[in-house]
C-alpha cells in the first residue's frame, strides 16, 4: 500500500477522486477521515490533513512573562507540538502498512514543511518507509494524472527553510512582544504585539502618515475655458498651476470671447495588454475590486482546492510553453458570463499571451477548469471572474486610442484642450475592472476660431502622499524583502487584528502604532527596518538552496536577537514611558463637557467592558459607555442635538459617526426594528385605553 498525504481534506477527496474515476471509499481511521482507492493496480490510502498538525512553540516552563528572562526565552529552546492527534494517530498507524508516503500538500515552502510533519510521524512506526513528492500547480485530472506518474524527490531543504522562518518569527515575537508588553504596563488582553516583520510593515504605514501630517499644502489656481465649436470642450491654460494668485487674476480678467487654433497634434497611444497574474498582482487587483489581501487568497486558495483555478502563491509573470490556453479558452466556453469575450480571443488568427518575468515557480494564476457561477458563493465568483478575465485580457489584442491635443490662443495666453478617442478597445473590453474614456473633441485645424462661453478661476490645494492600500503596501512588502508571498497578506490581517491600523482602501495607524514605532525609531531602530528582516530572509534562502543549515541560521538569529535585547533592556525606561504617554494620549477622546479641568477618556470596568470617563474622577463622575466593538477615534465635533462629543467608529464592515451621549435624540434612528414594533404596539394600547375612557 501507499499512503498519500493531502494539505486539506477538500483537495484529498478530489485527488482521491480523479485517481480512483470516483471509485475511492471515505473511512474512518483512528477517528480521522481518510479515503482508500486502487490507482495503476495499486492500493492506496489518503490522509487529508489541516495545514500544519504539529505547533511550533516553547515549553511551558516558559509561559510566565514576568520569571522568563528575555535571553532565556531566545535560547532556541521551541518544541514542535502535537496539534491534530487524531490526523497524527491515523499517519502513524498507517505507516507500517505502506512502503511509501506520498506528499501531495501545496507545492512551496509551507506545503513543504507541512509534509515533513507527516514524514516525521510516519517514520516514528516505519523508519523504512520510503518518501516522495507529488507536484502539481493546478487539481485537475492531466496535472494530478502526471504528477502521480513522475514522482519526484521530497525537498528536505525546502521544508527546513520554512520551520527556519517558524522558529524565528516565533522567536522575535515574543522577545518583542514581552519586552514592549512589560515595559509600558499593556499587559494582559491589551498587550503589544510586536514581531520581525510586522513591525517594519507598521513602520512604513506610520512613517507615510508622519509625511502626510509634515506635509505644507500650498495654494494655486487654476484657470479653464469653457469653449464651443459645433460642440462644447474644455481648455485648461497651459501654465496648469499657478503659485501666484494676482498673476492668474491677471489672465481671469482678460476674460477673452474668442480664442484662434495655432496647432494640433495627433497621436497614437498603444496600451500593452497586462502580464499575467502572480501572486502580489493577484492580490493588488483583489484589493482594488473590494476585496481584503487576505480574504483574497482564501478566496484563491478555495479555488485552488475545489479545481477551477492554478495554484495562488506563485513570483510567476509567464505562462510555460506547455499551457494549452485553447484547451483552456474551450473549457470557458461554458461560462454564460464569459462566452462572448472568450469568442472574441478564439476568433484571433494568432494567440499570443502577453509575457512578464519568467521563474521556475509555478505557472501565473490563471483558470483551469469552468464553473457555474450558481455553483460557488458570490466572493468566491467575483475572484473567480477577476482571474478568467485577467487571463483573457493577456490572450487578447492590445488596446489603441488617438491623442488629440489642441494648442490655442486666447487673448495672447495659451490654453490646451486635450482629447481621447478609442480607435480599437482591445484587452480593455474583455478586462472590465480597467475601462477606456473618451474625451471626444469638435473636429479642429489651424486658424479655427472657437468661442469662450465662460473662463474659470479655481483654487485648489497640493495635496499629501496618498495612504497605502493593501495592494500598494503588499507591493511595498515585495520590495522590501518582508515576509513571503504566502505570509504577507495574514501580517497585513494581524496588524487589523491588534488595532493597530484600520481602513481598507486606505490604511490609517492607530495612536497606539504611532506610539509603538516612534519610540522604538527613536530607542531600537533597527526593529523597525526592513534589512535585518531581509537580510534573514535571505538566509532562509541559502537553506533551501542547500547552501545553509535550519540550525545555523536560527543561531545567526538569535546572536542578532541578543543584541537587540541589549539595546532595549538598556533603553527600557525611556521605551516604557514614552508609550505609556502616547497611550495615555491617545485615549482622550475630548475634553470633559461636565467639569472644566477634566479629559474624557476611554476606561476598561472591572469586567472587562470599556467606557468613557473623566480624568478628574472620584472630583468628576461624568462617563458615557461606549460600542464594545470597533475603533474608537475622536473628532472635534460636538453634537448638535446634546452637545455631547462625537466620536467615530470603525468597525470591519462599516465606519460610523456617533455622540456619545446614548439618551440623544439622535440614537432614534438605530432602534431595532423589533423594539421600535413593541413601541408602535405599545402606542396601539394606550391609544385604545384613552378611546374606551371617552
Amino acid at each position: 500500500m501507499k499512503l498519500i498525504v493531502s494539505e486539506k481534506a477538500i483537495a484529498g477527496e478530489r485527488i482521491a477522486s480523479i485517481l480512483s474515476d470516483g471509485t475511492h471509499k471515505e473511512k474512518s481511521v483512528d477517528g480521522a477521515k481518510a479515503y482508500e482507492f486502487v490507482w495503476n493496480k495499486e492500493e492506496f490510502r489518503l490522509i487529508p490533513l489541516r495545514g500544519h498538525i504539529s505547533d511550533v512553540e516553547f515549553p511551558f516552563k516558559y509561559s510566565n512573562w514576568m520569571s522568563t528572562s528575555l535571553k532565556d526565552l531566545n535560547s532556541k529552546n521551541v518544541i514542535y507540538a502535537e496539534k491534530e492527534h487524531k490526523i497524527i494517530d491515523a499517519i502513524r498507524s498507517s505507516a507500517p502498512l505502506a512502503d511509501e508516503i506520498v506528499i501531495a500538500t501545496d507545492a512551496d515552502r509551507e506545503g513543504e514543511a507541512i509534509g515533513l510533519e507527516a514524514v516525521t510521524y510516519a517514520q516514528q512506526t516505519n523508519k523504512k518507509i520510503k518518501v516522495s513528492r507529488a507536484y502539481f500547480s493546478a487539481i485537475i485530472k492531466e496535472d494530478i494524472d502526471k504528477s502521480f506518474s513522475t514522482l519526484e524527490k521530497f525537498d528536505y531543504n525546502f521544508a527546513y527553510s520554512a520551520n527556519a522562518r517558524r522558529e524565528i518569527d516565533l522567536i522575535w515575537g515574543a522577545v518583542l512582544t514581552r519586552f514592549l508588553s512589560m515595559a509600558s504596563g499593556q499587559l494582559g488582553r491589551n498587550f503589544l504585539s510586536v514581531g520581525r516583520v510586522q513591525t517594519p510593515t507598521l513602520a512604513l504605514i506610520v512613517d507615510r502618515e508622519k509625511e502626510r501630517l509634515a506635509f505644507d499644502q500650498r495654494k494655486y489656481w487654476e484657470i479653464t475655458a469653457q469653449c464651443f465649436k459645433e460642440k462644447d470642450f474644455t481648455a485648461i491654460h497651459t501654465e496648469e498651476k499657478f503659485w501666484d494668485k494676482a498673476k492668474a487674476e491677471r489672465v481671469f480678467k482678460k476674460n477673452p470671447k474668442k480664442a484662434t487654433v495655432k496647432s494640433v497634434d495627433s497621436k497614437k497611444k498603444i496600451l500593452k495588454k497586462p502580464e499575467p497574474f502572480n501572486t502580489t498582482e493577484f492580490i493588488r487587483s483583489a484589493t482594488a475590486i473590494g476585496v481584503s489581501a487576505g480574504k483574497a487568497m482564501d478566496l484563491a486558495e478555495s479555488l485552488y482546492q475545489k479545481g477551477f483555478t492554478s495554484y495562488p502563491r506563485t513570483d510567476n509573470k509567464a505562462y510555460p510553453k506547455n499551457l494549452n490556453l485553447k484547451e483552456i479558452l474551450n473549457k470557458l466556453m461554458s461560462v454564460e458570463e464569459l462566452v462572448d469575450d472568450v469568442h472574441k480571443i478564439l476568433s484571433q488568427k494568432e494567440i499570443v499571451p502577453s509575457k512578464g518575468k519568467e521563474t521556475k515557480d509555478h505557472p501565473p494564476i490563471h483558470p483551469v477548469s469552468s464553473v457555474k457561477k450558481s455553483a460557488i458563493s458570490s466572493d468566491e465568483w467575483k475572484i473567480y471572474e477577476l482571474i478568467c478575465r485577467r487571463f483573457l485580457a493577456t490572450l487578447y489584442e492590445d488596446a489603441e486610442t488617438e491623442n488629440v491635443s489642441v494648442l490655442l490662443d486666447a487673448d495672447g495666453e495659451p490654453f490646451v484642450a486635450r482629447g481621447q478617442t478609442i480607435i480599437k478597445p482591445g484587452w480593455k473590453s474583455v478586462y472590465r475592472y480597467s475601462k477606456l474614456t473618451e474625451f471626444i473633441l469638435p473636429i479642429l485645424k489651424q486658424g479655427d476660431v472657437v468661442e469662450i462661453k465662460k473662463i474659470d478661476m479655481s483654487e485648489k490645494e497640493t495635496q499629501p502622499p496618498g495612504r497605502y492600500s493593501q495592494g500598494s503596501l503588499i507591493k511595498l512588502m515585495e520590495t522590501h524583502n518582508l515576509g513571503t508571498k504566502s505570509t504577507r497578506p495574514a501580517i497585513i490581517q494581524k496588524l487589523y487584528s491588534r488595532s493597530y491600523i484600520s481602513g481598507n482602501k486606505s490604511i490609517e495607524p492607530s495612536k497606539v502604532a504611532f506610539a509603538v514605532i516612534s519610540s522604538l525609531e527613536k530607542n531600537c531602530e533597527v526593529v523597525t527596518k526592513p534589512q535585518m528582516t531581509a537580510s534573514l530572509e535571505e538566509e532562509m534562502e541559502e537553506i533551501a538552496a542547500g547552501k545553509k543549515t535550519q540550525e545555523g541560521v536560527v543561531n545567526d538569529s538569535s546572536v542578532k536577537l541578543n543584541e537587540v535585547i541589549d539595546i532595549l533592556s538598556e533603553k527600557k525606561r525611556e521605551i516604557g514611558l514614552e508609550i505609556k504617554k502616547s497611550i495615555a494620549q491617545g485615549n482622550i477622546l475630548a475634553k470633559c463637557d461636565k467639569c472644566p479641568d477634566g479629559d474624557l477618556i476611554t476606561r476598561k470596568s472591572k469586567i472587562g467592558k470599556r467606557f468613557v470617563g473623566c480624568s478628574a474622577y472620584p472630583k468628576c463622575t461624568n462617563s458615557y459607555p461606549l460600542p464594545q466593538k470597533g475603533t474608537i477615534t475622536p473628532t472635534d465635533e460636538i453634537c448638535i442635538e446634546c452637545s455631547a462629543p462625537v466620536i467615530v467608529v470603525r468597525n470591519q464592515r462599516f465606519t460610523y459617526k456617533m455622540c456619545l451621549n446614548m439618551t440623544c435624540k439622535t440614537k432614534d434612528a438605530w432602534k431595532k426594528p423589533a423594539q421600535k414594533k413593541e413601541e408602535i404596539k405599545s402606542d396601539k394600547i394606550k391609544a385604545n385605553k384613552e378611546s374606551k375612557n371617552k
